[in-house]
């Protein structure tokens, strides 16, 4: 799929990824009150980076749910995107075999230049009031000294700010306690267990890494500095 993420790279839905994916398991589900979970951020972030068409997600939700209302004895409900898992790695090898489709127009952000300088500009101010990551915020900081061309290609400016992510999650990584990450893995399990047989091996560990990412950051209180999390 990496070739067809390359050719595809970017696509208009790019930014509203997580929000599409969202609303359409809620509307397969039937219900709008059903909130997703930290597991569920983590594999929607595991497919759009590994370059999963949000079209392949789609197909995989709707695939997903037509097999469990065709059985007769429906005990469960689906609470879980994690359940759809298999149909939606169905459908992205399928689209992955398709004859090659051209890449759509240049990917229009749905935030203005000012909506990402203020963006940018929290996660900086945020950054800085946290001891040991001065350096990330002065890297993000630097970012918005160039964003009028930034704004231009979007695609650079993420690229540099997943690399500042990934150096902040290392920092942090580095000041949590035993018993806080034991305290993660175990609700990682807890929440994971009915789906590991969903799973290869690579897909777990991938999807691992993203729960735990998260709940980390958000327990040290520090910004996602992705674009994906600005619309």
């Amino acid at each position: 799929m990496a070739a067809e993420s390359e050719d595809l790279s970017w696509p208009a839905n790019y930014f509203n990824y997580f929000t599409e994916v969202e609303e359409h398991f809620q509307k397969a589900r039937a219900t709008s009150l059903f909130l997703m979970s930290p597991l569920d951020w983590a594999l929607v972030e595991t497919w759009k980076n590994a370059g999963v068409p949000i079209e392949a997600v789609f197909r995989g939700i709707d695939a997903a749910f037509e097999k469990w209302r065709s059985r007769k004895n429906r005990i469960q409900m689906v609470n879980s995107l994690a359940y759809c898992t298999q149909a939606v790695l169905a459908e992205a090898q399928i689209m992955a075999g398709a004859s090659p489709r051209k890449s759509g127009n240049a990917s229009a952000a749905p935030f203005s230049l000012s909506d990402l300088e203020s963006y940018l500009r929290d996660h900086v101010a945020a950054l800085q009031k946290q001891p040991g990551y001065e350096e990330i915020a002065a890297g993000v900081d630097r970012l918005t000294l160039t964003l009028a061309e930034s704004y231009r290609d979007l695609e650079d400016l993420e690229r540099r700010l997943t690399a500042l992510e990934d150096k902040m999650v290392a920092i942090a990584r580095t000041r949590q306690t035993d018993e806080e990450l034991i305290a993660a893995r175990k609700a990682l399990d807890s929440e994971l267990r009915p789906y590991r047989g969903k799973m290869t091996a690579e897909q777990l560990t991938m999807l691992e890494k993203q729960y735990l990412d998260r709940r980390l950051l958000e327990s040290a209180g520090l910004p996602r500095l992705s674009l994906f999390y600005l619309s």
